[in-house]
C-alpha cells in the first residue's frame, strides 16, 4: 500500500499538447503514475523531467524520446508513461509530457 501512494507523488504539471503544426491534441485515455522512490525523496532527489512520447495512431507508445531531466529520474518517466494509452489519431503523433518530482511533498 506504501508503495503505491509513494507512486501517486506530486506530479504538478503533465502537460499533453500539441508539438507540431497541424497535430491535434491527443487526449489521455490511461494514465500510469512514475514510481517516486522513497529513498529518492528520503535524500531530496527531485526536479523536473521532460519527455516526448511518440504515439502510433492506434494510442499507444511507441517510443520515448527524452529532452531533460536528472537520469534516474528519466527511467522513471519513461517507464510510466510507455504504459500510457492516448486517444486514436490518423497518423503518429509526438506528445511532450512533463513531471515535477518534488521531494518536500509528503504525499
Amino acid at each position: 500500500m506504501h508503495a503505491r501512494n509513494t507512486s501517486l507523488f506530486l506530479v504538478t504539471t503533465v502537460l499533453v499538447a500539441v508539438f507540431a503544426c497541424g497535430q491535434t491534441e491527443r487526449k489521455v485515455i490511461s494514465k500510469v503514475a512514475p514510481v517516486y522512490s522513497p529513498l529518492l525523496k528520503q535524500k531530496m532527489i527531485g526536479g523536473v523531467v521532460r519527455i516526448v512520447a511518440v504515439v502510433s495512431p492506434s494510442g499507444t507508445v511507441q517510443r520515448i524520446e527524452v529532452v531533460g531531466g536528472n537520469p534516474i529520474l528519466v527511467t522513471a518517466a519513461q517507464e510510466a508513461v510507455t504504459k500510457w494509452k492516448f486517444t486514436p489519431a490518423e497518423t503518429e503523433t509526438r506528445e511532450p509530457v512533463t513531471f515535477t518530482f518534488d521531494p518536500a511533498n509528503h504525499h
